[in-house]
């Protein structure tokens, strides 16, 4: 029986994953930077210019949207660790699209180097 690790391991060997340090690059390339970490994870900081597709929902939005139908699309996938992400651009790449990435060491290690991280302005109810 393959635990999710086995499924993360496997997937790693299929995509193209940048490391920290091509992140930057690969993002300004991008034509859409994917947060696919919950939506409670993505309010309390996110990459900047990341949308939020959780990885539950991925498959669905990317069918479902007009928007996301062009398998030309150079796109950037992210979680807290890369796990999800790994899965997540190895779905995107079975389902056609051809330039998919996902960065090493997810949010966790962009937040380690201290890099940009946008954390939205919630209404306080005090």
């Amino acid at each position: 029986m393959k635990t999710a690790h086995d499924l993360v391991e496997q997937a790693k060997q299929d995509i193209r994953e940048v490391p920290l340090e091509q992140a930057d690059d690969a993002i300004n390339k991008a034509d859409m930077l994917v947060d696919v970490r919950d939506p409670d994870e993505y309010r309390a900081g996110h990459i900047p210019g990341a949308v939020n597709i959780s990885r539950g929902m991925l498959e669905f939005k990317f069918t479902n949207d007009p928007a996301l139908e062009n398998r030309d699309l150079n796109i950037v996938c992210y979680c807290k660790t890369s796990g999800r992400a790994a899965l997540s651009a190895k779905a995107l790449k079975e389902m056609g699209y051809l330039h998919v990435t996902s960065i090493a060491g997810g949010f966790d290690a962009w937040q380690e180097a201290g890099k940009a991280v946008v954390q939205p302005d919630l209404p306080s109810f005090e």
